[in-house]
């Protein structure tokens, strides 16, 4: 059970809407009376997340997980119970005491950072992005950070919207956190210091990184004044690390969702003028290469993914890694390119949101620019050994491609025939070659899948431990039965830890309020684990129907292995009880539940 005031929690989980809170983390479509989207707990590629508006609870019918909005918080950001609370407290406007909120370690980021506060780091970040734009804006120290935004062509507006600020030159913010008490080890830490009397950040333009409800998590700095590097990022932390981050998400989601479309590029500059000309749908990688995290991102809002990159080589480098991402997170992929000496910043700039736009709405194809790259390498090199690097990466995208299911068989065919041609090689030996590569994509996908988050609950295994399920099935589902139970069995009777964890928050709840709802009682345990099981066992009970009979039949297991009888028995010619005793958990419930329709294993929803 949870230590906290119940009528506090109660208050914070009803303040936050579940739908809207899940929808600040993937993309959501309406699916009869519930919402449904990829699961961000595991790699999803079939919408197998449920949210229910109803009953304001989530599960995901592949790996597990589910809960309320406390639990999607604790799970999505690696929270404590008490700073999930703090979290979605902050999120409506709720202030509860300091000491509702503990101390202990969130898992995350390095193993420097694993032990931050994310509640204290939201804080401590807040507070700094509000010093960065005093900066920004105080008439002298600000004026030549103010006159580079505006050859940039970026008008105060649009600064004050992406909440850019200022890092002065020299120690300022490091005298700044003294004066004002700031954590300066907790800064050091994120790397905003590089000791409590200095500063990292020096003579640099600050862009605020957020989270998609706009926290924010983290900061990029452009330096001012030609030093190296050009772009510097805070450290990684239990709430950032740009591997799984996206720049601009907070403003993108909704276009990206309406369009179905991300349109992703490499800087922040970029990333803000194409929202200034009003092209909603964009988002910044922070310099770094499209990651397998921002794969798994993009998918929860957009089924199409345009890579919009400069034409240089480093650009056509970047692009070419990108798209193995993609085609690994069977995303569909496409990639446009700036002409060449431009960024897309400037080229919005010149030539305006129609040409961008039209630039993206030409985007190629992901094997047209393969083999483009392909035959362009073929006619300029003539050694054999580049050759063959070349042709087997090729093949290796298309196998990759194949096993996503983004080619079919007369994609491939014609392919193949072109292979033929420009390599002189049989269609069959090329087809020979591909089969390999795409056992090769068959085995990385299968590896991945195996060791993708999941949720794994200790059931218990024979008939008793299916007895103790099938009661709290029962009851979840009709808690006026609550009685019937109580007269029978306790808590005690439960001897599968799970279980007697999730009878006790049950049990305690429905006694307490005998009409509670699933997220009532849910409202009263700080365990993901036991949320979870209790998600799973009212869904379960859901499907199975016939409660008192299943109840009954239950009980019966129950009080039967607690006189010392066996589980289930017929009586011999003499009336001697003749041994029948059950191990078998289906079995099990074939016979208590004879009486109950067919369930049906398939996962559906939670109506």
């Amino acid at each position: 059970m949870s230590s906290f005031d119940y009528g506090l929690v109660s208050r914070v989980q009803q303040a936050n809407d579940i739908v809207d809170l899940i929808s600040e983390y993937i993309s959501l479509k309406k699916k009869g009376r519930e919402m449904v989207g990829l699961c961000p707990f595991h790699t999803d590629h079939k919408p197998s997340l449920y949210v229910n508006p109803a009953k304001q609870i989530f599960k995901c019918f592949a790996c597990g997980a589910g809960g309320d909005v406390l639990k999607f918080i604790q799970m999505q950001e690696n929270l404590t119970f008490p700073q999930a609370l703090k979290r979605l407290a902050d999120r409506a406007g709720i202030k509860i005491p300091t000491h509702s909120v503990d101390n202990r370690p969130a898992a995350g980021g390095s193993a420097e950072t694993a032990n931050i506060d994310p509640n204290k780091l939201s804080a401590v970040t807040a507070w700094v992005a509000q010093h960065f734009q005093a900066n920004l804006y105080h008439p002298q120290k600000g004026k030549f950070a103010r006159d580079y935004l505006q050859q940039r062509k970026i008008d105060t507006d649009v600064a004050k919207k992406w909440r850019l600020g200022l890092a002065l030159a020299g120690d300022d913010l490091a005298k700044a956190a003294n004066e004002k008490r700031q954590p300066l080890d907790l800064l050091v830490k994120t790397g905003l210091l590089v000791n409590q009397n200095k500063d990292k950040f020096s003579n640099r333009l600050i862009f605020p990184i957020t989270d998609t409800s706009g926290r924010i998590i983290a900061f990029g700095g452009r330096t001012l004044d030609n030093s190296d590097p050009k772009y510097l990022n805070t450290n990684s932390t239990p709430l950032f690390d740009k591997s799984n981050c996206l720049y601009g998400l907070e403003y993108a989601r909704h276009g990206m969702v309406a369009s179905a479309t991300a349109v992703v590029v490499e800087g922040y500059t970029d990333c803000i003028m194409a929202h200034a000309k009003g092209i909603n749908n964009v988002i910044a990688t922070m310099g770094t290469s499209l990651t397998t995290g921002h794969g798994k991102l993009l998918k929860r809002f957009a089924k199409n993914v345009v890579l919009m990159f400069d034409s240089d080589t480093a650009g056509q480098a970047a692009a070419n890694r990108a798209l193995e991402v993609c085609i690994a997170e069977q995303i569909d992929i496409k990639l446009a390119f700036v002409p060449q000496g431009k960024d897309p910043c400037d080229y919005l700039i010149s030539a305006g949101q129609e040409k961008f736009q039209h630039l993206i709405d030409n985007a190629v194809e992901v094997i047209k620019f393969k083999w483009d790259k392909l035959t362009s390498h073929l006619e300029k090199t003539d050694t054999l050994a580049d050759n063959k690097v070349a042709i087997e990466e090729f093949m290796q995208t298309v196998a990759n491609a194949m096993q996503a299911g983004a080619i079919g068989h007369i994609e491939r065919g014609l392919l193949v025939n072109r292979l033929s041609k420009i390599l002189h090689l049989t269609s069959r030996q090329i087809d020979e070659e591909l089969n390999k590569k795409f056992k090769v994509a068959q085995r990385t996908a299968a590896y991945n899948l195996e060791n993708q988050k999941s949720v794994c609950l200790e059931w218990g295994s024979g008939a008793l431990a299916a007895a103790q399920r099938q009661i709290l099935e029962v009851i979840l589902n009709e808690p006026k039965l609550i009685d019937d139970v109580s007269k029978k069995i306790s808590i005690h009777d439960f001897d599968v830890p799970l279980l007697k964890q999730a009878a006790e928050v049950i049990f305690q709840t429905l006694h307490e309020k005998p009409a509670s709802s699933v997220s009532q009682i849910l409202a009263h345990t700080d365990s993901v684990e036991v949320a979870n099981a209790i998600v799973h066992l009212h869904e379960i009970g859901l499907k199975k129907g016939n409660f008192q009979a299943s109840l009954n039949g239950a009980l019966d297991v129950m009080l039967s292995r607690r006189a010392g009888k066996p589980a289930c028995s017929k009586t011999d010619s003499a009336g001697r009880q003749k041994p029948d005793i059950i191990d078998n958990d289906a079995e099990y419930l074939k016979q208590i539940c004879q009486k109950n329709r067919k369930c049906n294993s398939r996962s559906v929803g939670m109506v």
